[in-house]
């Protein structure tokens, strides 16, 4: 019945109707089945009820499979549409960096604290908080509530949303947040360091003692919650998130995965050279490391520890990692990347994701099929480029695409 509801509304709204009404009888069934769950989690039937008035979903959002529609797919992130340099822009560090040397002193009782009880650097944590919210001035777009009722209702990942809408009322039920305060972007996450409800809540820290954790307008908090989740997730103190190098001349691009890792030492050995004459210690070099080169063979190198990927984890793309990363070490020096950005132009996604189903039919390419050209796309791109006798660079370009399609 509500499908059904919800395929007229689509109608409705292809048509130039009226589709608020039209689609609102479904979705408010829908929205009142999940008050059952809300109520096991601890909301009150009155904040339920306040929260889900007048609710009506916004089919606007990206990532949504509609009945009678095309599906709309994830917006192209930046992380993964663009080169290097246009998202890594030296002006963008250099003006946040500036800005996060001033936070340091600003915030330097509460950051010294929370990196001495967690292990994170506190220019760590200012980098993500740079990087999700431009230090709080970015003022995310979407109402939360909306995005996750919409999301659990017709997005891809159902489930999921399902309950960081219920976790989201919750929160609101608590009284830390106003349903005004509490923005979002398209994908639910919110706060001044973009946590999802439930993220809030495995990971959230009530830094100023007020006796409830607010990531909306207490900065320790915010920065406290974002440092315990990199704890919770595997943080290592005392441990760099990777060392630029220069990789040599040969280098097989095609190893630049997760899975090989070598002590760094090993690594030095085999001719990766750390760059402006760094000296690393006994300790640095016993540790593990992987190769990561984001322009293949092209661009900087570098040599990246288990904190790399921790960080991976708050947003699973190189560029994001790489930004946060070089943003950290940029508030206490005033170096860029020794080796500078080279590529010119990225694939579109769905040139991409061409090359990773045609990766995938050949039984080189074993990932899903994204449009994203990460580290395993890389990677596999290295080995077909090895395999049909083309120039090894491990970087996704039109004309290796065409001999992938070729491959039949």
């Amino acid at each position: 019945m509500m499908w059904r509801a919800l395929i007229a509304a689509v109608i409705v709204v292809t048509c130039g109707g009226s589709p608020a009404r039209a689609a609102d009888a479904a979705f408010t069934q829908f929205i009142a089945s999940l008050w059952p769950e809300a109520q096991a989690v601890g909301v009150s039937r009155a904040t339920f009820d306040e929260q889900t008035r007048g609710l009506e979903p916004d089919y606007k959002l990206p990532d949504l499979i509609l009945p009678g529609r095309p599906a709309t797919g994830a917006p192209s992130q930046a992380e993964f549409v663009q080169v290097p340099a246009d998202y890594i822009k030296e002006a963008s560090i250099a003006r946040l960096a500036g800005e996060g040397q001033r936070l340091l002193q600003k915030y330097s009782a509460a950051l010294t604290q929370i990196e001495k009880s967690s292990g994170v650097p506190a220019t760590v944590m200012l980098a993500i908080w740079g990087r999700e919210t431009d230090y709080g001035r970015y003022t995310l777009p979407y109402d939360l509530v909306r995005v996750l009722a919409t999301q659990a209702y017709v997005g891809r990942r159902k489930d999921t949303y399902r309950n960081e809408f219920i976790l989201s009322l919750k929160i609101l039920g608590e009284g830390v947040v106003t349903r005004k305060d509490m923005r979002s972007s398209w994908a639910g996450a919110t706060g001044l360091t973009q946590f999802l409800p439930s993220e809030y809540y495995k990971h959230g820290v009530d830094f100023d003692g007020d006796g409830r954790v607010d990531i909306w307008h207490s900065v320790p908090d915010a920065l406290a919650s974002a440092a315990q989740q990199l704890v919770n997730k595997g943080w290592q103190s005392g441990l760099r998130w990777a060392y630029e190098v220069q990789a040599p001349a040969k280098v097989d691009c095609s190893i630049g995965v997760p899975e090989v890792t070598k002590p760094i030492g090993q690594w030095l050995r085999e001719g990766f050279v750390p760059v402006r004459g760094q000296k690393l210690s006994a300790a640095e070099q016993a540790q593990p490391a992987s190769l990561l080169q984001p322009e293949g063979i092209y661009g900087p190198a570098f040599l990246t520890t288990k904190n790399y990927f921790v960080i991976k984890e708050y947003n699973f793309s190189d560029l994001y990692v790489l930004f946060v990363g070089h943003l950290s070490d940029r508030m206490t020096s005033p170096l860029p990347f020794a080796t500078p950005w080279s590529a010119s132009k990225q694939l579109r996604t769905k040139d991409v994701e061409a090359m990773q189903r045609g990766l995938t039919r050949i039984g080189i390419y074993k990932d899903k099929i994204d449009g994203k050209a990460g580290m395993l796309t890389r990677a596999a791109l290295g080995v077909y480029q090895k395999s049909a006798g083309l120039k090894m660079d491990c970087w996704p370009s039109e004309e290796v695409l065409r001999s992938i399609e070729a491959a039949r």
